[in-house]
């Protein structure tokens, strides 16, 4: 059977990136780099030489998501269009003390290796799953984090939950805890890569707030220059309408150049958030008493820079969209005095056709003059000679008589001739 090339890989796009099996307890550590196409494959180089100093088997160069057994640790690594992932995770015993319980995976890696990954970090993130029977105890949470900020909920029905403040300890990370109580290693799995990816995608969506902020002043100034040029445009004389329109060009080209600058991280940013919300509805998280649930942290604190993202979006497009109107109705205004002056100008021209046909008129009766006098000198030596034979007895007579017939001719000739040229389906 002729197979379609891309059908395994389409296949398989439903499994790509499967959660990690994870049995609590676990010390979690997830770094986020910024990447470009030049980071992207320094990120792939770096991974394989690591992989090759334990001397395991390089992936190939298509790869995008791999997970490998390290002995004391164990390595997670996505390459994501935007952004590289790389999670650490370690088993730990129970037991241990808070602070060494966050960040545990991170004092394994050989430091060396760790200090290179390429890239720019935009998150860190230490994850401590706790095996415990108690859900509800707080000592600990008012030790490990910020009251302000505190977010605690219930995780799956009610068999784990989450404590985080989403903020950066002095360590440049910043902290979970997941108590679990009766979990299967693959629901908490998939429990961990979703807490993860929350953190992940909402620092990726609020890379647009930034240049939402940049763009307000230049969108501002683009209003105001815009509404300068209607005012100009309404008492604008007809010397004054190039002028205006060659401004106006500029100002959408501008405002195209912001645009196209800009849209593509607004539109991205728009699709971190709806994962951000699509994360938070699969963790199906049941809010504690007295404490705030992710989704109303995010909800709160993460509103604003979505409808600043949403309205410089909005703010770009409509004024893109007022140039374009404006742009057309200054160019109609335009092209229409053009009409007029072309108007004006094939009017003049027919006028001066009319008295160039009236001229011509005027040459041709002179013409008709001018040839039957040619004609009749002719004419005139022809009776000269018939009457010295004893033909005709006066050669001048001859002439007048034959000058009217001549004349007459010469007229007929002519009227159809300019018949010929200027009939109205010649």
């Amino acid at each position: 059977m002729n197979e379609h090339p891309l059908r395994r890989t389409l296949h398989n796009e439903v499994h790509a990136r499967p959660p990690e099996p994870m049995r609590a307890p676990i010390a979690i550590s997830h770094m986020v780099m910024l990447a470009d196409a030049e980071v992207r494959q320094a990120s792939r180089e770096h991974l394989q030489a690591l992989l090759r100093d334990h001397h395991l088997t390089v992936p190939d160069a298509h790869v995008n998501h791999l997970r490998v057994d390290l002995g004391s640790w164990r390595l997670r690594w996505e390459l994501h269009t935007e952004f590289v992932t790389w999670t650490f995770m370690v088993d730990a015993p129970e037991g241990l003390p808070a602070t060494d319980e966050y960040g545990m995976a991170l004092r394994l890696l050989p430091q060396h290796w760790l200090n290179q990954i390429p890239g720019e970090c935009l998150a860190r993130i230490n994850l401590w799953a706790k095996l415990t029977q108690d859900l509800s105890d707080r000592d600990e949470l008012h030790q490990q984090f910020r009251e302000d900020s505190l977010v605690a909920c219930q995780l799956a029905e009610g068999s784990a939950t989450l404590h985080t403040d989403f903020q950066i300890g002095p360590d440049g990370c910043s902290r979970m805890l997941l108590r679990v109580g009766q979990l299967s290693q693959r629901r908490l799995g998939r429990m961990v890569q979703r807490l993860l990816e929350i953190e992940t995608y909402r620092m990726m969506a609020l890379l647009g707030l930034p240049v939402a902020r940049s763009a307000a002043p230049s969108l501002a100034q683009a209003e105001q220059e815009l509404a300068d040029l209607a005012q100009a445009i309404r008492s604008a004389s007809h010397d004054e309408e190039a002028v205006l329109l060659e401004r106006l060009t500029r100002l959408a080209g501008q405002v195209e150049g912001l645009y196209a600058s800009q849209h593509s991280r607004f539109s991205a940013s728009k699709a971190y958030f709806e994962l951000v919300d699509r994360r938070i509805q699969d963790i199906r998280e049941t809010r504690l008493p007295g404490f705030q649930s992710i989704g109303e942290f995010m909800d709160r604190r993460l509103s604003p820079a979505r409808s600043t993202c949403d309205w410089v979006a909005k703010r770009q497009t409509a004024l893109s969209e007022r140039v374009s109107r404006m742009s057309n109705l200054l160019r109609t205004r335009v092209d229409f005095q053009q009409e007029q002056s072309s108007q004006a100008l094939l009017t003049a021209m027919n006028k001066r056709q009319g008295m160039q046909l009236k001229l011509q008129t005027t040459v041709e009766g002179l013409s008709v003059a001018a040839i039957t006098y040619y004609i009749a000198g002719l004419i005139h030596y022809v009776a000269e000679g018939i009457a010295a034979k004893g033909w005709i007895n006066d050669p001048t007579v001859a002439t007048a008589w034959a000058v009217p017939v001549i004349a007459l001719v010469v007229w007929w000739i002519t009227r159809r001739l300019h018949y010929k040229v200027f009939r109205p389906d010649a």
